[in-house]
């Protein structure tokens, strides 16, 4: 099965996010695939809805973040694309406010993350803003960081408003933030597509996929479990688990129990949801610097232990 490809666009307000999914789109379309777009926005009205054509198939989410009060509703629309559309490519606008973990955690639905593939996440800096940074208040400079480190692209946007030796500046700083992206100097948010179609994925479905991460890059692992498991066991191994495992989410089906329970676990604190019927035993990890072949292999261990 073909599975659909996922963009984010991260990046603060007024970055440029929306200029560089017109120029992507533009590029898509010349070769003839099938594209869909989320975009999000904090107010109750979209701004920047008429930058898609109207044959792209188009959700908005509006009137709240991604990454919290319309996590839900992102879900089921998101489903609805890949039902309905099946197009080969997503890109999702986030707000300028939401902070990139979070808009992949709420993107990876239990329900189908098996069914896409999230190459990445591209940020869009306006160069001018971070260098002047230090006016902001620290949540927001705090954003700006976040939005970086956890991107695996990084356009330095609107850099002819710069002189030569504010962009090696720019180049300098974001490149000490996140070694592992690319970093491209930017005008008008210019990118070739073929920037952002290189861009691999991070979702590690089986063993010949998984690798050890040498940086922070942040990753995310799919488990599927064939089988219920013992809970008290479940539990033993979530108190074994790094800290820099952020989130998990997933149905996870115990012995003693008739259908699956939806399980939630962030700052090291799970919470389980019974269920009144059977869902796809999928459960979705997001971290930083994981092993996750020893993670896959202790899960394995868990479903071996039969009672």
């Amino acid at each position: 099965m073909n599975k659909t490809e996922i963009y984010i666009l991260s990046g603060f307000l007024g970055s440029g996010k929306t200029t560089l999914l017109k120029q992507l789109l533009t590029e898509e379309k010349k070769q003839n695939r099938k594209i869909a777009v989320m975009m999000n926005e904090l107010g109750k009205v979209s701004i920047d809805s008429d930058a898609v054509d109207e044959d792209i198939p188009l959700k908005e989410l509006l009137d709240g973040c991604i990454c919290c009060t319309i996590q839900d509703k992102l879900e089921s629309q998101l489903q609805g694309l890949l039902v309905i559309d099946k197009p080969d490519a997503i890109y999702i606008e986030a707000t300028g406010a939401a902070h990139p973990v979070e808009v992949l955690d709420a993107v990876l639905s239990p329900l189908f993350a098996d069914r896409i593939e999230v190459k990445g996440i591209i940020s869009v800096v306006d160069g001018k803003r971070w260098l002047d940074r230090y006016t902001l208040s620290p949540q927001v400079q705090q954003l700006l960081i976040e939005q970086i480190r956890h991107a695996d692209l990084i356009l330095l946007n609107k850099t002819d408003e710069l002189t030569d030796g504010e962009q090696s500046k720019l180049t300098m700083e974001i490149q000490a933030l996140n070694s592992h992206a690319f970093s491209i100097l930017t005008t008008f948010a210019k990118v070739p597509i073929q920037q952002i179609r290189k861009l691999s994925t991070s979702i590690k479905t089986d063993k010949a996929q998984t690798h050890v991460s040498t940086d922070l890059k942040l990753s995310t692992f799919v488990y599927q479990f064939k089988y219920s498991i013992d809970q008290m066991e479940f539990e033993s191994f979530l108190r074994k688990l790094p800290d820099t495992i952020y989130r998990i989410k997933g149905y996870v089906k115990f012995h003693s129990s008739r259908f699956p329970s939806l399980f939630q676990y962030s700052y090291g604190m799970p919470i389980y949801m019974k269920e009144n019927m059977n869902m796809p035993l999928n459960m979705v990890f997001i971290g930083e610097n994981i092993d996750w072949m020893k993670i896959e292999g202790e899960l394995r261990s868990l479903e071996t232990k039969l009672s």
